[in-house]
Formats: C-alpha cells, structure tokens, sequence
C-alpha cells in the first residue's frame, strides 16, 4: 500500500513540478526570485498554526460523525486514520480519503460501508460552507456569479435526495433492477442509512458551522500572505478569493485541484491590478502552508500508522476480496 501511495504522490509532485515551473516562467524568474525575497517568512509558523486549526476543527466533524454512526474507537487512533487521509489530498476530489474508511474497518471491523459516507458528508459540508462563502462574494465583487450558484444548487440538489427518503429510496430499488448491482444493494442502504443520519437538520446544521469556521482559518491565512505582499483588498475578499478558487480546483476533479486552483488564485489577484509575480509568488506560498502541508502531514501520519498497527494490506487482491465484506 504503501509504495502505491508513493507511487501516486511522486506522479504528482513531477506534475506540480512541471505545472510551478510553467508558473515560474510566466511570471519570470527574476522577478519571482525578488518577490519571494519581500516576503517575511516569520509568519509561515503563524500561518501554518492556522492550518493547523483547520485540521483540528474538521477532525472534530469527524469524530462527530463517526459517534453519530455509534462507531467506537480510541481518540488516539481515530486522530491518525484522520491525518493519515491527508495523503491523498491530491486525489480527485479527494475521494481517496475512502482510506480513512478502510482504515477504521481495520481497527474496529465497522463496514466500510457504514464510514464511506462520512467522507461523503466531510466534503459535502466542506463545499457547502465554501460555496456560501464564494456566492456571498460573487455578488459583492461581481465576479464568478455562474459559476459559485451553479455548484451550489447542485450541492444543494445532493442534500435534497439523501435526507428525503421518499426521493432516496425509489432511487436505490430503481437500482436494485440491474443484476450486475445486486452484491452491492446491501451496503448501498447501509451507505444511505448512515447518510440519513448525518444528514439530519441538527447535525447538518452543527456540521456546517463547524465548517466554515474551520475554513476560516486558511482564509485568514490567505489574507495574512496578500496583507503581506502588500494587496490590501480585506479579509472578505481574500475569504472569497480562496473559496471560489478552492471549489474551481474541486469541480475539475484533478489532483488536488492542480493547476486550477493555482491559476484562478493567480488570476484573480492580476485582475486586481497587482503584478504577476506577486500573484504567482502568494499562490505558492498558500499552496505549500495548505496542500503540500497536509500532504507532508499524511505521509508522515501512514508511515506512523504501518509502525504501530503493521503494513497497510489492501491493493488489488485484497480490494476485491474487502468488497465482498462491505
């Protein structure tokens, strides 16, 4: 498992590699250098602290939902699946974290089925949050209105089918139809009866503000890296910025949102009359204190896991053979 992660993350780091240095040539080298050069690196440790207040707030989500799911684990394991996930940050969409799910089932023999959902409900939540916070900002600033209500009503249409049973249910026995899908049935209602709970008015609703709170947080560490460059735009703008940039990199479904979310930060600060370089060399750093971090925070986090609990045994054989068990 281990290696295929390896695998995985040097594929795209070579891809970030080559994406950055297409970033550092249109934003020439020279002056990338002398804008680097502007920036006080004492903060990284206060910027990273709030990343880090990221990662404790939707680490709590988590734990919220898997209680809700009556899923009984140490606090202490629970908090290395949950950073272990971090590895596949740049996986599409960051569905590669179903290895959280795979990992509890290893530690507690909970159906994966059961905790899939809960990566579901992460992500949904974490969007939503976002796509307020880019809508509200996509009015005031006049930019970006299709884009930010468009994935919001789709989000919006997601909640509307898994916490209406009477639009669920006739969904899931429609399905029931196709043979090819029978061995699955089970552990898609177990999938569904798990979102139903999480999807409750109340722990939505908790769900949601813990969210935006947690992804305030990086916002805030945006603003203090434009603040610091000199672009003086506020704090509402730089929340906006980053949310709609966040969700541009999502929709695309590539790694981590490579290349996406990177040129729609870059972009959105040459469009407010700052130079390239600055814009390119904010882009970087808030990338590096945010993705690559919790890439970093993954792989140190799976390594600590296989020390204390063995290897990871889950490829192509044993995945097969997990599903039966779902």
């Amino acid at each position: 498992m281990l290696k295929k992660i390896r695998k995985k993350l040097l594929i795209s780091i070579a891809l970030a590699g080559l994406l950055y240095l297409g970033f550092t040539i249109y934003a020439e080298t020279d002056q990338l250098i002398v804008a680097f050069k502007k920036f006080n690196w004492l903060l990284i440790p206060l910027i990273l602290g709030l990343t880090l207040l990221n990662y404790f707030a939707r680490f709590l989500k988590w734990q919220y939902y898997l209680s809700l799911l009556d899923v009984k684990i140490k606090t202490s394991d629970s908090i290395s699946i949950f950073l272990s996930g971090f590895v596949m940050s740049i996986t599409p969409g960051k569905m590669g974290e179903l290895l959280k799910s795979y990992l509890v089932k290893e530690l507690t023999n909970t159906p994966v089925s059961k905790t899939a959902p809960v990566i579901l409900l992460e992500r949904l939540t974490d969007f939503v949050s976002l796509i307020i916070i880019a809508i509200v900002g996509a009015y005031f600033f006049e930019f970006g209105k299709e884009i930010s209500v468009g994935v919001g009503i789709v989000f919006l249409s997601i909640i509307i089918i898994l916490s209406n049973k009477s639009l669920a249910i006739p969904v899931i026995k429609f399905l029931e139809r196709f043979k090819v899908l029978h061995k699955y049935i089970g552990s898609l209602h177990n999938a569904y009866d798990s979102s139903y709970k999480m999807l409750r008015l109340k722990p939505l609703v908790l769900m949601l503000l813990l969210s935006t709170v947690a992804w305030f947080f990086e916002c805030l560490g945006y603003h203090l890296i434009l603040s610091n460059f000199g672009i003086e735009l506020g704090l509402f703008w730089a929340s906006f910025s980053y949310a709609f940039s966040t969700i541009v990199g999502a929709i695309t479904m590539l790694p981590g949102g490579l290349g996406a979310t990177e040129g729609s930060l870059t972009f959105l600060v040459i469009q407010e009359g700052f130079s390239k370089e600055i814009a390119v060399a904010s882009t970087f750093i808030i990338r590096v204190v945010t993705l690559w971090f919790a890439v970093l925070i993954g792989v140190i986090s799976v390594t600590l896991y296989q020390i204390k609990f063995g290897k990871i045994p889950i490829g192509p054989a044993s995945q097969g053979e997990t599903s039966n068990q779902l």
